[in-house]
């Protein structure tokens, strides 16, 4: 399975593809500028007529769709275009960096950013980052202040990604979404280090943990059912892996699970018995694109390449 949906919504606000030329839409409307594989044109030349159709002091959000060939070149010239401009961005809270559909790019052959650290640093008010893609990305352990919601999407997410990010501080976080991926697109983490991870992340203000699209799924649910924390959290989503009936009679067992407003297994490889002690005892459990739950060699991630 691949990213085939477009992105609907982002920050609250109705997403309007930007390509050049005039701009339409009101507040409700955020932009996702992007380029055709053969445009002649630059993202940073398309950024910057994008700014000079708006208002860029009440530019609330952004996605940074397409650039011309995103498995060949990353984003780094438009990053350090917009963090060369964060004076003239103020109120900018919101960016989505690499919004693509398979048709567009697969997910494991996005190029990501390397620059991440210094973007960040340019936009200490940023609230919302969500980041499509792990290859070539590159993210040194930081603080920042006001970061609200982190998500970070892959087919495969490096060791190196989780291990900076163990290392990090965001003490405002409240939504922490990590896709995990498989083996053969990069993925090399552990139940360990996802520990030393939340261990450092897992904010007070914590609400959402989505560990997501995980080979070690069933592990990651014996964990977590053993964590008195998770009851502080709304949601806990461990969709798109492969989980079985070994994580699902862990959450099962667990005295912290059964208060979570959302439990996301969807995508799931959990009998059909085990299903409905989920449903009987987890009103919030979310059951969604059952899979054949037959030999363990056969699961899947949802998406991967």
């Amino acid at each position: 399975m691949t990213i085939s949906e477009r992105t609907e919504t982002f920050f609250g606000k109705t997403v309007q593809d930007y390509e050049g030329g005039a701009v339409t839409g009101g507040p409700g409307v955020v932009h996702r500028l992007v380029l055709d594989y053969d445009d002649d044109r630059s993202l940073v030349a398309l950024l910057d007529e994008y700014l000079a159709q708006v208002d860029p002091g009440q530019l609330e959000a952004l996605i940074l769709g397409r650039w011309n060939e995103p498995h060949d070149d990353g984003p780094d010239p438009v990053l350090d275009r917009l963090a060369e401009l964060a004076p003239q961005l103020p109120r900018l809270k919101a960016l989505f960096v690499g919004d693509m559909t398979y048709e567009e790019c697969e997910i494991s052959w996005i190029i990501q950013g390397t620059r991440y650290g210094h973007l960040l640093q340019a936009f200490p008010q940023l609230e919302v980052l969500r980041i499509r893609g792990a290859t070539s990305l590159e993210w040194q352990p930081l603080t920042h202040a006001n970061l609200r919601e982190l998500t970070i999407e892959s087919g495969g997410l490096p060791s190196e990604i989780a291990k900076a990010l163990a290392e990090s501080s965001f003490p405002a976080l409240t939504h922490l979404e990590l896709w995990l991926g498989t083996d053969g697109y990069g993925f090399d983490g552990d139940v360990a280090l996802y520990r030393q991870v939340l261990a450092t992340l897992r904010t007070p203000t914590l609400r959402v943990l989505g560990l997501r699209d995980s080979e070690i799924a069933d592990d990651l649910a014996v964990w977590l059912a053993g964590e008195s924390w998770v009851a502080s959290l709304y949601t806990l989503d461990l969709s798109l892996g492969t989980i079985g009936d070994a994580g699902a009679k862990a959450l099962l067992a667990s005295p912290h699970v059964a208060s979570l407003k959302r439990l996301d297994l969807s995508h799931h490889y959990i009998s059909e018995p085990l299903q409905a002690q989920l449903r009987a005892a987890i009103p919030g459990v979310v059951l969604d694109d059952a899979q054949d739950s037959g030999d363990d060699d056969d699961r899947y991630v949802a998406v991967g390449e």
